[in-house]
């Protein structure tokens, strides 16, 4: 379960306005990779914020909804396109979707000082301009990372849901573009489609 412990540790250090990112869809062979970078102010209590993938589908969906209802929850959310993950490969695309969602956030969050991300990896772009912390397994550490893990998933599956009814046969609404053994298969009786991404093992 995630805590504020990091966030009140870097605020001790004198860091005042902390925001937390995570992405969701790097593995996926279908679909854009949607990053959500938030700002969960210190006064704002909701319970039970973990890495979403801990969560069963019913209470991300809930806790989503008492994340983005809130007055004082800030976030900016950025899907990352298949094509744009074939031209520039998915760690670049991850790391585009990092720096847009944070220039989106700092329109409604201009004091930002500090972004922490899930994972061991910095986007180059962001760190030029922000200060930037990595944490390995944060999303199932750091209450604000764990908020954007939750953003992220559930926006992206919501997605995934909406292409399954565009591309129906490939199971999208059941596993959202994941490497699975149905996936596969259904590319390879039904071709790809237009949100596949032709460069990644499985679908070329």
């Amino acid at each position: 379960m995630c805590t504020r412990d990091e966030e009140t540790k870097l605020t001790s250090q004198g860091f005042k306005c902390i925001v937390g990112g995570d992405e969701c869809g790097t593995g996926t062979l279908a679909g854009p990779v949607t990053v959500c970078v938030c700002y969960v102010p210190p006064s704002v209590q909701i319970p039970g914020i973990n890495d979403s993938k801990k969560l069963s589908p019913k209470r991300r969906e809930a806790l989503y909804d008492l994340l983005v209802k809130h007055p004082d929850v800030k976030y900016a959310i950025v899907h990352i396109g298949n094509d744009i993950i074939d031209q520039i490969n998915i760690l670049q695309s991850r790391f585009e979707g990092f720096y847009q969602a944070y220039l989106q956030l700092k329109k409604q969050v201009p004091d930002i000082d500090l972004v922490l991300l899930d994972g061991n990896q910095s986007p180059p772009q962001l760190a030029q301009e922000m200060k930037v912390h990595t944490i390995v397994g944060g999303d199932g550490l750091c209450y604000c990372i764990g908020a954007a893990s939750i953003l992220a998933k559930v926006t992206r599956d919501r997605l995934m849901v909406e292409y399954d009814k565009q591309y129906p046969g490939y199971g999208l609404a059941g596993h959202k573009g994941y490497h699975t053994a149905q996936h596969v298969q259904r590319i390879q009786t039904l071709g790809s489609t237009p949100i596949h991404r032709k460069t990644f093992k499985g679908v070329k």
